[in-house]
């Protein structure tokens, strides 16, 4: 039998959404296999891009008790304490303050994002979690001119659990391309021909100059993608050695930095080492200070540039640009 749905298509319901509680629309509703109730959910006043299916869990009625509800969630959001700082220095590694905001279980990384503000904050610095040797997970633009501090309270398991999840959707284009890079580098053990030839900064720079080309462009925008385009590149540099590389290409790291020690590797590794990062970024933006807002201006900003990646593909990725290791280079990884 068929559980009794709480809500019908077309109510005026509130919603949870990471920490806060939304004013929102109940579009439809659905049972999955194992009898749970899904919502399809509108935010009143977000783009329709952001409409999400969501557990009952997380769907309030719309009467006074939960108005209050509401408005109480939000003063005791809004009185905690925001850390920031000026940008840190290029190049060097900082972690960004963690954010405790309450989850629920299907819960979507994103809060609905509305109208664009041109003041977005920049991706503060990732935080350091191990890579392993499996195709870069697929799932997540960016900036402020203040980004998070760091915070060295020790938080609960309770925040750490409660921490919302961050997905960044990988387009089917580009993930068959992590597939075969992954195979490429861990079992024919090649590695990617570096300098690149088009390098991640290249890349960078060439998506900047299309975006102030585009006839919705203005000078307001330009400050924001100047800031995520910037932020792109030092998070590529604070997380490549430690997050994006297989165990076969740590010898030919070493040596990058060896034989370019003044270099940002943003300026030496390509496209396939970009997408790595695009594809591992989701977790990194979940403990970084971002606000709900800011960060899904981050999201916004991200996934156009992966449309980018897609359109431009053919220029981007070729199997060409990776070459065999030499018998020395084996027995350094040995």
């Amino acid at each position: 039998m068929a559980p009794k749905l709480k809500f019908a298509e077309g109510e005026k319901v509130l919603c949870f959404h990471g920490p806060l509680i939304y004013e929102a629309k109940c579009l439809k509703s659905s049972v999955t296999k194992d009898k749970h109730v899904r919502y399809l959910i509108h935010y009143a006043g977000w783009n329709k891009n952001w409409d999400e299916w969501v557990p009952e869990s997380r769907v309030l009625k719309y009467n006074e008790a939960n108005v209050q509800r509401q408005k109480e969630v939000q003063r005791a959001h809004s009185a905690q304490p925001a850390k920031t700082k000026k940008t840190p220095a290029k190049g060097r590694k900082s972690e960004a303050a963690t954010s405790s905001t309450p989850a629920r279980e299907e819960s979507r990384a994103s809060t609905p994002a509305g109208k664009e503000t041109e003041t977005t904050p920049a991706p503060a610095k990732a935080t350091k979690t191990q890579s392993k040797d499996t195709p870069a997970d697929s799932g997540s633009d960016q900036p402020k001119k203040k980004r998070g501090r760091l915070d060295l309270s020790i938080e609960s398991e309770e925040q750490y659990l409660a921490k919302v999840e961050v997905k960044i959707k990988i387009p089917e284009e580009l993930k068959v391309w992590l597939v075969d890079d992954w195979d490429v580098i861990t079992r024919q053990q090649k590695l990617a021909i570096l300098p690149a030839k088009l390098t991640v900064s290249q890349i960078v720079d060439n998506y900047l100059a299309f975006k102030k080309s585009s006839k919705l462009h203005n000078q307001a925008k330009e400050s924001v993608l100047v800031d995520i385009t910037e932020g792109i590149k030092e998070y590529f540099n604070a997380t490549l050695g430690s997050q994006l590389l297989y165990k076969f290409e740590r010898p030919q790291y070493s040596e990058m930095l060896q034989e370019y020690p003044d270099t940002p590797m943003s300026q030496i590794y390509g496209s396939i080492h970009l997408l790595r990062l695009f594809a591992k970024m989701g977790p990194m933006l979940a403990y970084t200070a971002l606000d709900e807002k800011s960060l899904q201006h981050v999201l916004t900003h991200i996934q156009d540039f992966l449309k980018y990646m897609v359109t431009n593909r053919s220029t981007l990725f070729n199997l060409q640009d990776y070459g065999n290791a030499t018998p020395e280079y084996h027995r350094k990884v040995q």
